[in-house]
Order: structure tokens, then C-alpha cells, then sequence
């Protein structure tokens, strides 16, 4: 019998259960694969905790794998078993040894890229590709500030940005963090505990502000972020490490100079096969040249998921951390 991570109720990491689960056979357009190597994202902490909500309980977290196709339901035409497949735009259900998956989910590898680096890669990969190239196309010459720069998505933006001509600004919350982030293409690093976030950006910007701005910590960093921004610039908001964004008067953003803001999900941009095969061609092209290196820092063994949580939620972790099946 196969095994998987379950969560039957909503708390803290100890509510992630290794258990035996029943997996049945792939129906109308959906794949069978066996897992290698599962990704850990901040997200799986949203739906462990409750701040996101699971279609039920009990349920298995994780968005993102790396493993081999073992059977293809009808329907299925572009996928056959033994293919080498990974996803990071797919539903809850990643923290096992094998699972079902819409098969239009899935993304072959290529053989350069290997199962770790997949799973480390794909779901950061492809926010780090709709963040810089769909959401603002960030150009040469532009200025940009990554909050978490020495994270996972923060590494890839960093590197990404750099290659596209930007000026990369990081936050960071450690000495160690910010020599991470500058060896991959951080041009300024500030260490948000220590340093005015806010001052040290106008002084970089002499005064102007960045264009974009792409946050994923929510509440601790949110009114800070605007403030960074430049007249008209967009502000990002795609996660919530310290907390969900609280409510706030609309009238502020022409207040602080006419500014722009979004929420964006991954599913936003790869609702569609042929969108997420694009962005991911776009991703393999700037991996695969070298541009941008995948960063897989940690890993932990599957059945540990829950050592990985308190890793990652306690800023230990760098980069992308992988869980090993």
C-alpha cells in the first residue's frame, strides 16, 4: 500500500500524518505518477494552517512533484508510462508516494533536468516567470525590489532580473541571506530587522522609487512596500509569510502617487495547457542557458514533512527545499 502525508485537522506542523492511503486507478483525462521528489512551498503552510482552505479535510498538502507516469487515463494523448513528468500549477495532493493528477498538469522534463531540481524548481519557476515577464515585464534599465530575495522565488527573481538588465534590490533578514542573494544577482541587500527599508530604497533610487515591487510576506511588509514604490509604480502582492494583508482605504494608493496593485496566483497565468507550456518553455529556455540557477538547499525525506514545515517557517531554509519520497 502506498503512503502520504494527511492533515485531518488544521494546525501547526504536528497535524502532518504519515498514513497509509488507498490510490486508485487514473480516470478521464487524469495520469498516474509515482513521486521522486515533492516540493515544499509557503503555500502548503497557508493550507496546513487554514489561512488558505482545503477543498476538505482530511487532505493531502503539496503542489508540486517531480516522478514517472505509471498509467494515463483515457483521453490522454500526449503522455504514455515511463515518462518523466513534474508539475507546480496543480491541486492539493503532492505529499505522497504516488498520486492522481489532471494530466494537463503535468510538464515533461528535459533530460538536463534532473527530479531534485524539477521539484525545487517548477512552482517557484513559474512565479518567478509570471512575476517578471506577465505580470510587469520588467526591462533593462528598470529598478526592482524582491522582499524574501534569498528564498526560493526570491533567488530565481534575483537571478532572472539580473539577466534581463534590472537593478535588483533584496531584503533580507541576515547577513548570511544577503551574501546568498547578492552571488545571485542582488545588487543592493537590506537587512529588513536591522536597516529603514523604506530610506535605504529612496537612497538607492536617489529619491525616485522602484518600478515594481514583488512581495510575498503580506502583513509585516505591505505599508513599507508602497512606500518604496516610484509615482505610478505597481506593487505585487503574492503571499503572506508574516500574514494575510489587512483591509485598507483605496484612496491610499493616490495618496502615495496614483500606484498600482495586484494579487496574483499562479493559476491566474497557467490556467490553460497551452499557457503553462509556454511559461514553462520560457523557464526551461533560462534555466537551461545558465542565466538562472536552481538553488536546492535543503531536503528532507518525505515522511519528515512535518521537520520541514518548522524549517521553513522559522526562516532557516534557503533557496528551495525538497522532500525526498
Amino acid at each position: 500500500m502506498t503512503h502520504a502525508i494527511r492533515v485531518h485537522a488544521h494546525g501547526g506542523p504536528e497535524m502532518l500524518r504519515w498514513e497509509p492511503v488507498e490510490i486508485g486507478q487514473p480516470g478521464p483525462g487524469e495520469a498516474l505518477i509515482r513521486h521522486t521528489m515533492v516540493g515544499l512551498n509557503f503555500i502548503d503552510v497557508y493550507f496546513r494552517t487554514g489561512l488558505y482552505q482545503p477543498p476538505s479535510l482530511p487532505f493531502t498538502p503539496g503542489m508540486e512533484g517531480a516522478g514517472v507516469v505509471e498509467a494515463v487515463g483515457p483521453g490522454v494523448a500526449d503522455l504514455a508510462p515511463g515518462d518523466r513528468v513534474g508539475y507546480g500549477s496543480a491541486p492539493l495532493g503532492a505529499y505522497g508516494e504516488k498520486r492522481l493528477i489532471p494530466a494537463d498538469r503535468l510538464i515533461k522534463l528535459p533530460d538536463w533536468l534532473d527530479d531534485l531540481t524539477a521539484a525545487g524548481l517548477l512552482l517557484q519557476g513559474l512565479t518567478a516567470q509570471y512575476l517578471l515577464r506577465q505580470t510587469y515585464t520588467v526591462k533593462a534599465g528598470e529598478t526592482i525590489l524582491i522582499h524574501a530575495a534569498a528564498g526560493g522565488v526570491g533567488l530565481l527573481v534575483c537571478q532572472w532580473a539580473h539577466a534581463l538588465g534590472a537593478t535588483v534590490i533584496g531584503t533580507v533578514g541576515s547577513e548570511e541571506k544577503a551574501a546568498l542573494a547578492r552571488a545571485h544577482g542582488c545588487d543592493h541587500t537590506i537587512l529588513y530587522r536591522d536597516e529603514d527599508v523604506v530610506a535605504r530604497v529612496r537612497a538607492i533610487t536617489d529619491g525616485r522609487g522602484v518600478d515594481v515591487v514583488y512581495d510575498s510576506v503580506g502583513k509585516d511588509m505591505f505599508d513599507r512596500s508602497l512606500d518604496c514604490l516610484k509615482r505610478r509604480g505597481l506593487m505585487v502582492s503574492f503571499g503572506n509569510s508574516s500574514g494575510p494583508v489587512p483591509p485598507f482605504d483605496i484612496s491610499l494608493l493616490n495618496k502615495k502617487g496614483g500606484l498600482f496593485i495586484t494579487r496574483p496566483s499562479i493559476g491566474h497565468y497557467a490556467g490553460t495547457r497551452a499557457e503553462l507550456l509556454a511559461m514553462a518553455d520560457d523557464l526551461f529556455d533560462v534555466v537551461g542557458s545558465g542565466k538562472v540557477k536552481v538553488n536546492v538547499n535543503q531536503s528532507f525525506p518525505l515522511r519528515d514533512a512535518a521537520e520541514a514545515h518548522r524549517a521553513l517557517e522559522s526562516r532557516q531554509t534557503t533557496g528551495a527545499t525538497v522532500l525526498v519520497v
